[in-house]
């Protein structure tokens, strides 16, 4: 692009020299060689008026003072009479082509000077030379500033096609580079933007994963202890068709979950909060629990108010109690009692244990992502908060040492309120983004 910007400037830059310098030569010739012509002729006159003042005075012509006053020509001059005086100044006419203005008086006196071309088109040549030496001059001047400007145009355009290039290689970073051209800087636009809605989407693509692998780690984690209780006992047929309705339960929430998450995944996730009771789900999580709790030595109870109905999605809850279980039996102690209650404004369900709870520094950030302080994923608590939120409801830490957290959810008769609670945040999906703790 630089060779054609090159080219491009230098053919019109030797077109505006030949269309202005071609007739500017002509033209300055012409001036002058008409200004010597007319430079002789006004010798011939004046030297007329002299010759005609000599005779007025009766005085001969001075040869010597005519040449003083008219250097470089060769004069003749002819005065009236039988024979005519001939004075002639100069002792030989120029040499090859010459230029000659007369003039004549009523009186009979003819003056007639001459002088030699060449010097006249020396000084054409002279002319003409300095118009060639401006126009080079020119041509230099265009070639400089076409690089200058190829320059300027061709390094942006590299700039951005290497922008490009990054971000179809999914380095999706903003370059914020502006060039002071105004096309340029458009397409540099362009391309943040471009570059910022890919990041979004790489960046919802990578939460979605993270997400999905998390929270269908849950189920999965029960349905296998479903498994573990069928295989244990084979020699108890009721056991084992228990065990199996209970795993085939387990599938079903697990491919509940699975669609949960990729209508999520395709943004079309509302909330879709609607009054349930609870104590079925707390009962069916408590049952799919119990079994690893008792394997690791502890208890897994449930107390509280019977009979509390709630604003909420009967997956979402689940998922919620599931990972406030799953985070007891990691990193809790003790027995684990899931107690119910209800006041005015929330249905709150607490899961708290006797463990030694969450550290000081870790109080304050258990809810932000990748924050974990026993060795987990740090999401289970930020996707426990998020699926809360999308209900209308939220998840908090009320006691740090031992841990109890109490999800906190919309009475049957506020609906009103859930649409406030659902609206997008800071991230613009209907969730909020606190983030994950020990989990």
């Amino acid at each position: 692009m630089r060779r054609r910007l090159l080219s491009s400037t230098l053919v019109v830059a030797v077109i505006a020299v030949l269309l202005l310098g071609v007739p500017l030569g002509v033209v300055v010739s012409r001036l002058i060689v008409d200004e010597a012509g007319q430079e002789l002729q006004s010798d011939a006159r004046r030297l007329l008026g002299e010759v005609e003042y000599a005779r007025i005075q009766d005085e001969p012509i001075d040869a010597e003072q005519v040449a003083r006053n008219y250097p470089d020509r060769y004069i003749q001059v002819y005065e009236g009479g039988n024979p005519p005086r001939a004075t002639i100044v100069g002792t030989e006419p120029p040499a090859g082509s010459k230029m000659t203005a007369d003039a004549h008086s009523e009186s009979g006196v003819w003056v007639q000077v001459s002088r030699d071309r060449g010097q006249v088109e020396q000084d054409v040549r002279a002319r003409l030379l300095l118009i060639v030496a401006l126009a080079v001059a020119a041509l230099a001047v265009a070639v400089g500033l076409a690089i200058v400007q190829s320059r300027r145009l061709t390094l942006p355009l590299r700039d951005l096609a290497m922008i490009a290039e990054k971000l179809g290689s999914g380095d999706a970073r903003p370059s914020k580079h502006r060039y002071g051209i105004q096309e340029l800087d458009r397409v540099a636009q362009v391309l943040d933007r471009s570059a910022t809605r890919i990041s979004d989407l790489l960046s919802r693509e990578r939460e979605f994963a993270t997400e999905a692998s998390h929270q269908l780690r849950t189920p999965l984690t029960g349905l296998t202890m479903r498994l573990e209780e069928i295989v244990a006992a084979a020699d108890e047929p009721e056991v084992v068709r228990e065990e199996g309705e209970a795993a085939i339960v387990q599938a079903e929430r697990l491919t509940a979950v699975i669609n949960e998450l990729l209508t999520a995944a395709r943004r079309q996730r509302h909330s879709q909060a609607a009054p349930i009771a609870i104590d079925p789900i707390l009962v069916q999580q408590v049952t799919e629990w119990e079994p690893a709790f008792r394997r690791s030595g502890r208890k897994l109870m449930l107390d509280g108010d019977r009979g509390l109905r709630a604003m909420a999605t009967p997956g979402a809850l689940g998922q919620v109690v599931a990972s406030l279980l799953e985070n007891s039996l990691e990193h809790g102690g003790g027995p684990v009692i899931v107690t119910t209650s209800s006041t005015e404004k929330s249905i709150v369900i607490e899961v708290g244990d006797q463990g030694p709870g969450i550290a000081d520094d870790l109080a304050s950030r258990v809810f932000e992502r990748h924050v974990s302080g026993g060795g987990g994923t740090g999401l289970g608590l930020t996707l426990a908060r998020a699926l809360a939120a999308a209900d209308g409801g939220r998840l908090e830490l009320l006691r740090p040492r031992p841990a109890v957290f109490g999800v906190f959810l919309l009475p049957v008769g506020q609906e009103e309120e859930l649409g406030e609670a659902a609206e997008p945040g800071e991230n613009g999906d209907g969730r909020n983004r606190a983030v994950s703790g020990p989990a």
